[in-house]
């Protein structure tokens, strides 16, 4: 059955579990209104998800309604900010009350997990695109940048790389795992279609990383942005990639290690830090039961070079790029 737009924001989006008391007036008025605590900067941050482009067509409404905050929510702890509210548009075909019952539940089952208020949003007729806007705070002066990475400091990234970029290829039929790691298929699917925005790592993160990003379009590409900002290069050790365990039976099949280098939607935190915080990192990473793994090191002449032991490694792709 479809609905009309104005039904469907009544029905499906007025109704949450998340009030924040920083949100003076949510969905109903032609804005939103909202206070920033004292002594806090805003955070905001957009994304936009076009149906085959970010998500497979075939994407069930609850994956596509969890990754669609979720990728947003990223943003966010790549800054070291606390999530506060979000603001939603749906450009779809049509008002489809299954959809929307289905999208809602897995929105807003992260929404609460993180205390996320919805707080306005525009519908549209069209092709299935999600455009979900958010906002966080961050104390005065303390927000993670993609500026400021030293010549020295060491090269991190949580979690583990490419296992969305292989779900990606299982989903597309171009990979199929050997039989022994068949039952890994659904969770690299899950990584793809559900990543977990590394939000309490990042807040973590505040006065010891020296720059942060996460990892959307690959390793290579974002560590790049980082590289660009901060006017420095950087020395990446590929084998220390944290991988997938089945990524070594289907090495040659996904195109070796351009695959981890490359491959998008890890939505894992990629950051720099002094030597010295190691110790650090590591009694972080056992208190959020999170990897973070040194990958390489920061370096004076500008540019990313990428080894293999001894071996110099050129990339044809370094990540994703829209319009390339």
């Amino acid at each position: 059955m479809s609905l009309t737009e104005f039904q469907s924001i009544r029905d499906y989006f007025s109704k949450q579990t998340v009030q924040r008391p920083d949100v003076k007036l949510g969905i109903g008025d032609d804005c939103a209104l909202l206070s920033v605590p004292e002594n806090k900067v805003l955070a905001v941050s957009v994304d936009i998800m076009v149906s085959g482009v970010h998500f497979p067509e075939q994407t069930a409404a609850e994956d596509i309604g969890y990754k669609s905050l979720a990728v947003s929510l990223s943003d966010l702890a790549s800054m070291g900010a606390e999530p506060a509210w979000v603001t939603l548009a749906i450009t779809t075909p049509a008002m489809d009350e299954a959809w929307l019952t289905d999208y809602c539940r897995g929105f807003f089952s992260l929404a609460d997990a993180y205390g996320v208020q919805l707080v306005g949003g525009d519908t549209t007729h069209g092709p299935l695109t999600i455009t979900t806007h958010v906002g966080g705070y961050v104390a005065r002066h303390q927000a993670l940048r993609r500026t400021g990475a030293k010549p020295g400091d060491l090269v991190f990234v949580t979690g583990t790389i490419g296992e969305a970029g292989l779900g990606l290829k299982i989903k597309q039929k171009h990979l199929e795992l050997p039989p022994q790691y068949q039952h890994l298929s659904a969770r690299l699917i899950e990584r793809l279609n559900r990543p977990t925005p590394r939000v309490e790592i990042g807040q973590a993160l505040l006065g010891i990383a020296t720059s942060a990003i996460d990892v959307s379009d690959g390793v290579a590409a974002d560590l790049n942005h980082i590289l660009e900002a901060s006017g420095v290069g950087a020395r990446l050790e590929v084998q220390q990639l944290p991988v997938s365990e089945c990524f070594s039976t289907v090495f040659e099949q996904v195109g070796g290690w351009a695959q981890p280098l490359a491959a998008g939607d890890d939505y894992e935190l990629l950051f720099t830090a002094s030597e010295e915080s190691k110790n650090e990192l590591h009694q972080m990473a056992a208190e959020y039961n999170c990897a973070i793994t040194c990958i390489g090191q920061i370096e004076q002449q500008p540019g990313l070079r990428c080894y293999i032991d001894s071996t110099l490694l050129e990339l044809e792709s370094m990540g994703y790029e829209h319009f390339k």
